[in-house]
């Protein structure tokens, strides 16, 4: 089977400048709905699910090859060889971010620039570095979910999304939380929230749009701060808006800023 077709590929638009989507945990190529017309005119965008996640196919999903960010970053590279696209705009949601920087220091060949939407190269706090949480805190958390993934993603969905004005946002999450494979979902849980990939931005020299909310339950504003502060060629722009995904609930908001910085680019 062709990669793309394990990847459940699928592209929109026909612009010269070539966008990839990556979507982050719990969630699938789906999630960019809302936010793919708005760009669509101007752009040849390219959208997939994450092995194990979406339409993938889960009979590629090998516990010992995602048992880092590695491997999905692989796995992209792979796509875009298939494709034969260099160059390109590589946009990833949350956990995602780093694997886009892991493809961009991996092949930078492959890369135009990067759009880090809500991302963290860690989120636990260490000396320092303030990712948000305590290790006892992401250890409850992990805890939980690995009991009862359902409940957890049912109670952690509406929080994630952060826009009790918009219930129906939050359902949203949590409906693409709930089709997960809940054993793909417990092993990606651990690999996501327990990682440090501070040293990996550290090494992207492209230009990088870091792009936060300034309310994430997840993602707390010193995170954007470090990013700036520790990436050699990053540019911190923070919407006014709430949670921790904004191309769904803020769609309009954050194709702005991403063409903002693109034209700039």
């Amino acid at each position: 089977m062709q990669v793309c077709q394990r990847h459940a590929v699928t592209t929109y638009g026909t612009g010269r400048r070539v966008l990839v989507l990556a979507h982050g945990y719990g969630c699938d190529k789906n999630m960019w709905q809302r936010f793919i017309p708005l760009l669509a005119d101007r752009y040849r965008i390219i959208c997939y699910d994450l092995m194990g996640c979406g339409g993938s196919d889960l009979s590629y999903y090998d516990r010992k090859r995602y048992d880092t960010l590695d491997g999905h970053a692989d796995d992209l590279i792979a796509i875009l060889d298939e494709m034969g696209i260099q160059n390109a705009v590589l946009a990833g949601h949350s956990v995602s971010a780093m694997t886009v920087a892991l493809v961009a220091n991996k092949r930078p060949d492959l890369v135009e620039s990067l759009a880090m939407i809500c991302p963290s190269p860690s989120f636990i706090n260490a000396g320092d570095y303030v990712g948000g949480f305590e290790r006892a805190d992401i250890d409850n958390l992990l805890e939980t979910l690995d009991a009862n993934y359902l409940g957890w993603s049912s109670e952690m969905a509406p929080a994630i999304m952060g826009t009790p004005h918009m219930p129906e946002m939050g359902e949203t999450l949590s409906n693409s939380f709930c089709q997960a494979d809940p054993d793909i979902a417990r092993h990606f849980a651990h690999v996501t929230f327990l990682a440090d990939h501070r040293h990996d931005v550290k090494k992207v020299s492209q230009e990088t749009l870091v792009l936060q909310c300034r309310d994430d339950v997840i993602v707390p504003p010193e995170v954007g701060d470090w990013m700036k502060t520790n990436m050699t060629n990053a540019d911190l722009v923070v919407l006014d808006a709430m949670g921790h995904c904004p191309h769904i609930s803020y769609p309009a908001e954050t194709a702005a800023a991403l063409e903002a910085f693109l034209s700039a680019a």
